[in-house]
């Protein structure tokens, strides 16, 4: 059994100012998107470094509010009825990725149409810097000492301090999820970006990697204790939430590969002009 290591959730404390390490961990994921999106603008036609602050701040911004109210509607609908002012209290946790994400949606969509870019040319920019923050705020969900594991005999099984949690020891589903979600989705998305894809591909990567490494760790993690299991006695709310990315993604990877791309729909259309006019592909008229 491994110890878990104790760290004050309170990273910095200025009298009635206090910085946790779950918002630090947010403004780490914001800040790496902002890095890498910088030099991956660099080498990627249609975007340019000094478009990252922006691009950033809508990120930002559909993170924390589709976050926040996904995980109040999807999880803890009534506690934050009885406690509205609550929802207001992100340090102590209780941020939904699913909710993020739709947020996300919005706010790129939005960013989409002030820049005159096109949607998936945004997501797909996109998509292969976001595992980095995801790490980070799993990170965040192992130091507030929350969303801990199943009760484990493995020897990296750690005793939580929550009360809740009691004397056993359990998985660190976090740490699984910062590895899964974090580090070895971005290795994936971001060696798969680094050469030319269809567009929709990169971003339905993103969907199906993410979604099946969330749905594999809930196995080893607690469901929410107000939701229990969802249906057929295992499946959780984490993981009903991940099959539609799962199937979403793989629809986008398959229609990006499927559906012409613009050269053939170019050729197809002068092949069709030469037809109506007489002439082969190759340009003399046929006789």
């Amino acid at each position: 059994m491994l110890a878990y290591p104790h760290i004050d959730p309170v990273a910095i404390e200025l009298g009635p100012l206090k910085i946790h390490w779950y918002g630090i961990m947010y403004l780490i994921g914001f800040a790496a998107v902002w890095w890498l999106g910088s030099r991956r603008a660099r080498h990627t036609p249609g975007w340019k470094p000094e478009e990252l602050s922006d691009l950033v701040f809508y990120g930002a911004l559909g993170t924390i509010l589709g976050g926040r109210l996904g995980y109040v509607l999807f999880y803890d609908l009534e506690t934050y009825l009885a406690d509205p002012l609550a929802v207001f209290e992100i340090w102590r946790g209780g941020m939904s990725f699913h909710g993020g994400l739709v947020g996300v949606l919005v706010a790129l969509a939005l960013y989409a149409r002030k820049h005159g870019k096109r949607f998936f040319q945004v997501t797909d920019f996109v998509a292969p810097m976001v595992p980095i923050g995801l790490g980070a705020g799993r990170l965040g969900n192992f130091i507030n000492g929350e969303l801990w594991g199943r009760v484990t005999d493995l020897p990296w099984g750690m005793i939580f301090p929550d009360p809740r949690a009691g004397s056993a020891p359990r998985h660190p589903s976090q740490l699984y999820e910062a590895f899964l979600e974090g580090l070895v989705l971005f290795l994936i998305l971001w060696f798969y970006s680094s050469k030319p894809r269809p567009t929709m591909a990169v971003s339905g990567l993103f969907l199906v990697g993410y979604g099946s490494f969330r749905f594999l760790v809930e196995f080893t993690r607690m469901p929410d204790p107000q939701l229990g299991f969802i249906a057929f006695g295992w499946l959780t709310m984490g993981q009903a939430l991940s099959l539609p990315m799962i199937l979403a993604g793989l629809f986008l990877m398959i229609w990006a590969y499927r559906r012409p791309t613009t050269s053939s729909i170019q050729a197809a259309r002068a092949a069709s002009m030469g037809a109506r006019s007489g002439r082969k592909p190759g340009g003399r008229r046929s006789k």
